[in-house]
């Protein structure tokens, strides 16, 4: 199975630059490969003592941040390796302060995988969430490095625990040890042999908990919102905006909006603006203006919902009408804010326990939207103590990231 495996992974690195040709994401996939091994010996020594981190995306690499900034801490004379497999996840945090080096992950070819270990050679390493590379983490085991999973969550559908599973069950047999999000997933581990695994919880909690310790202020989401009532809809889809238009558009003039899409191409921020028949106002085109006479504000920026998420009195989260579903309902919690998200959230665990507790609504049409949006914008009493709810929540389940740390530090004295 390695060898098809193998041949399957030679045969994408050939096609990569053709497809490259028609992709804007595939194109920055290959290209910022290209430097990685310049990066790598540029900014590392022979000498340097490292650990590595690999995310597959952004959500991992934030699920992951708290454990980084306390290994950071417990272990100030390791050199911190950031791997990215998306260019959604890299292209956003390849400046980060945090890590001393952040590049791609080179295809998971053996060459590549050996002479990227060679390369680091990392003392600890951690993968977040997903991802299990079988050149990656069989070069690991063969070297003994201790390898771990952070904020694993297992389900009964994945192949890993069908009788077809075999190679992929092989890939967890390289982890040292496994911390997981709950029980269920302990005992699916459980259930194909491997005990050595810890319900730790999710990092992502500890990740929230400390984005209220930071300053959140932006004096522009301020004057904008010149406290009124406002509904901030973060990671929107067209289908999402597609619900929301008609509401934003009957809305009393006192009501306000952000919207922050999931995707800002300029074409699909214009199709919306126009669509919208509210006094708009883009991010790229605010300067200069009165902010506070507009009703509808366009966040076609990245890397600041979550400071916004602070002004907001009611959140809807956006991709809960698409696979593999809603986006990070964390961020809004954490603030005290209720939250309403599309139908598919089932796959994400704070998702359906915020709407099996009331703090989140989940709706299917426009009519649900408007139905949930009003009740809260209507009944203040309401709107307050389900966002309670949602900060209770977040505050209930922190302490992964201490979990975490406790075992690493009593297991390597590095």
């Amino acid at each position: 199975m390695l060898f098809f495996y193998n041949l399957l992974v030679h045969l994408l690195a050939a096609l990569l630059p053709l497809l490259a040709l028609f992709s804007s994401k595939l194109k920055l996939f290959v290209q910022g490969r290209k430097s990685v091994w310049d990066t790598l010996t540029s900014k590392l020594q022979a000498s340097d003592k490292t650990i590595w981190f690999h995310a597959a995306s952004l959500g991992e690499y934030e699920q992951g941040l708290p454990v980084i900034e306390a290994i950071k801490v417990n272990y100030p004379q390791h050199k911190i390796v950031v791997t990215f497999f998306s260019p959604s996840g890299y292209e956003v945090r390849k400046n980060n302060t945090i890590a001393d080096v952040t590049v791609y992950l080179p295809l998971d070819t053996q060459s590549n995988a050996q002479r990227f270990i060679e390369t680091i050679q990392p003392e600890l390493v951690f993968f977040i969430k997903y991802e299990y590379w079988p050149n990656y983490l069989n070069i690991l085991k063969k070297k003994a490095t201790p390898t771990y999973l952070l904020s694993g969550i297992f389900r009964p559908n994945q192949a890993f625990f069908k009788f077809y599973g075999g190679f992929y069950r092989q890939a967890l047999q390289t982890f040292d040890h496994f911390f997981v999000q709950n029980e269920s997933s302990k005992k699916l581990l459980q259930s194909i042999g491997y005990s050595q695994c810890t319900v730790s919880g999710d990092t992502r909690f500890d990740r929230v908990v400390g984005i209220l310790e930071r300053d959140n202020q932006l004096d522009f989401i301020a004057n904008f919102k010149n406290s009124q009532t406002t509904l901030v809809a973060g990671s929107t889809w067209p289908k999402d905006e597609e619900l929301l238009l008609s509401f934003i558009n009957q809305a009393p003039s006192d009501l306000k909006f952000i919207i922050a899409p999931h995707n800002i191409k300029a074409e699909q921020i214009a199709n919306l603006q126009q669509r919208l028949q509210k006094p708009t106002v883009l991010f790229s085109e605010k300067e200069g203006k009165d902010l506070s006479s507009y009703s509808v504000f366009i966040i076609d920026t990245i890397g600041i919902l979550t400071k916004i998420y602070s002004y907001a009195d009611i959140a809807y989260v956006g991709g809960g009408f698409g696979h593999p579903g809603v986006h990070n309902v964390l961020e809004p919690a954490t603030f005290g804010i209720p939250i309403v998200v599309g139908p598919n959230y089932s796959h994400f665990a704070e998702a359906t326990a915020l709407v099996d507790l009331g703090g989140c609504v989940s709706i299917q049409n426009t009519q649900e939207c408007e139905e949930a949006l009003n009740r809260w914008i209507q009944n203040e009493d309401e709107r307050y103590e389900k966002g309670h709810i949602c900060a209770t929540f977040v505050q209930m389940n922190k302490g992964a990231t201490a979990t975490i740390i406790k075992y690493i530090t009593n297991t390597h004295q590095l």
